[in-house]
């Protein structure tokens, strides 16, 4: 059998692969190192940069018959060429949740105990009482999309004593949450929630979903993060919201164009940490990814199910 492998992650995976697997290296502009035309599985790399590479090497894998993506987020390959081809997809879900969940933490308590202000005193050399700082503590959490990452938020945002609340397309209990309510609902608990995270898929359905209605049901103390998909948030009412105060604050690991412009708003308001798009690294993530597609080609090999499937006509 023969795979496909980016050059950042064969070093890792080539070591520990069956000696009947062949290997056809990728470059980071989609090149092939050798004659792929028989491959059977391709594992992509990460062209943020330029999404269109995924096609260009598609085009070439005319044997295709399933994909492993290391990311958990799945519309940048969805493309009109990929959807005509039949091949199984499988995504990175579950991976990227320790470093991703952390991150969100970092975000509330970047907020709640004024780290901006801190830091700013910090370099003015000055020792000032009364700086205002908050808990975590019975603060309310919405976390929108209770998934992989959504659960390991909730396990962590427990930990600090704050009620969490989320959402999801099929609701039902689960653990760390307090309450679960459905894909529409979400919207009803905006005026409740001290911080509101978004952990959903872009697709169809989600993208401008946090609109200029969502924003002005938020409260005026509300922190907003994402560690999603920028597009998700209407990013004209986002800036008018900061702005003009309809939220204190937020916290974006990722934007709808990135990377970030020099020339954006983003970048100079005061109560924005803008972070980019690193929400999910970590010393271990090659690791993690190693370990799933090792698992995944075993499955592949001996005809068992595969490991998070995408649903492509769902978009995760």
């Amino acid at each position: 059998m023969k795979i496909i492998l980016p050059i950042n992650l064969a070093p890792h995976i080539e070591p520990q692969l069956p000696s009947d697997i062949e290997v056809v290296r990728t470059d980071n502009e989609g090149n092939l190192e050798g004659d792929a035309s028989d491959a059977e599985v391709y594992v992509n790399g990460f062209y943020s940069n330029n999404i269109h590479i995924y096609d260009k090497i598609l085009a070439q894998l005319p044997a295709i018959r399933w994909q492993q993506t290391p990311s958990a987020g799945v519309n940048h390959l969805l493309t009109p060429a990929f959807l005509k081809r039949d091949i199984i997809l499988t995504n990175g879900t579950g991976i990227h949740a320790i470093p991703i969940s952390e991150f969100v933490l970092t975000f509330m308590l970047y907020h709640a105990k004024n780290l901006r202000k801190l830091q700013a005193l910090q370099d003015a050399h000055t020792w000032p009482r009364g700086v205002f700082l908050e808990e975590l503590a019975d603060a309310t959490l919405l976390i929108i999309g209770a998934g992989n990452i959504g659960k390991a938020i909730a396990s962590r945002a427990k930990a600090f004593g704050m009620r969490v609340w989320g959402s999801r397309r099929h609701p039902e209990p689960l653990p760390d949450f307090d309450k679960i309510v459905g894909a529409n609902e979400w919207r009803s608990l905006l005026p409740e929630a001290d911080y509101v995270v978004i952990a959903t898929p872009l697709t169809p359905e989600t993208q401008g979903l946090i609109d200029e209605a969502a924003l002005r049901s938020m409260r005026q103390s509300a922190y907003l993060i994402n560690i999603a998909r920028g597009a998700i948030v209407d990013e004209n009412a986002l800036l008018t919201a900061l702005r003009e105060g309809w939220i204190a604050g937020a916290g974006l690991d990722t934007v709808a164009t990135e990377p970030l412009p020099p020339e954006s708003p983003f970048w100079s308001l005061p109560n924005v940490f803008i972070t980019p798009h690193c929400s999910a690294l970590s010393p271990r993530l090659r690791e993690r990814i190693t370990e799933l597609f090792l698992d995944n080609l075993r499955r592949y090999q001996a005809g068992q199910p595969l490991r998070n499937v995408v649903d492509k006509q769902v978009g995760y």
